[in-house]
């Protein structure tokens, strides 16, 4: 079996980015798994899985053209372990604050400890509001998590919201 790379490219946002990447990943034989593209400011930022015949090198050379083109920076890992099911989020997370340094900090620690995994984070600034939008699995529970985004309410003058996420799988 085909080992699996990490590829991460960014540069510039403009239009046709993921059609180059993914057209020059396919020509070359790579077979594509989970990905994570996304704008970011005016960048754009990829992150594919891709499974190919050849090494790190082979493959860094085969997409380093439409990279190129782009002006993307590009790099590759090889994935040591095996390929893997993408764990899936079972709660959802909200935060709304004044922006301000230390905010996805002092948010993303007091999670951790109460054993949030983050799986997804996405932030954005609405005007002076700081905005975080994550997704993640609640290994001690949802009230472990709710305890917490409460004291960050209180403390930190949050308005905070969380959310289970009811999954049907089969």
């Amino acid at each position: 079996m085909n080992p699996w790379y990490l590829l991460t490219l960014v540069g510039k946002d403009r239009p046709g980015i993921v059609a180059g990447v993914t057209s020059a990943l396919y020509k070359e034989g790579a077979n594509l798994g989970e990905a994570s593209m996304v704008q970011l400011g005016g960048n754009f930022t990829i992150m594919v899985l891709a499974q190919y015949e050849g090494t790190t090198d082979e493959l860094s050379k085969a997409i380093l053209p439409v990279a190129k083109d782009f002006d993307l920076r590009l790099h590759v890992d090889p994935v040591l372990e095996p390929r893997h099911q993408a764990s899936i989020p079972d709660v959802r997370i909200t935060v709304y604050g004044a922006d301000r340094a230390g905010i996805v900090a002092e948010v993303t620690t007091a999670l951790a400890e109460a054993g949030l995994n983050i799986l997804n984070l996405e932030t954005d600034v609405g005007g002076a509001i700081y905005i975080l939008i994550i997704e993640g699995t609640a290994s001690q529970g949802i009230d472990a998590l709710q305890k917490v985004l409460d004291n960050l309410a209180r403390e930190k003058n949050l308005e905070t919201r969380l959310s289970p996420i009811d999954t049907l799988i089969g």
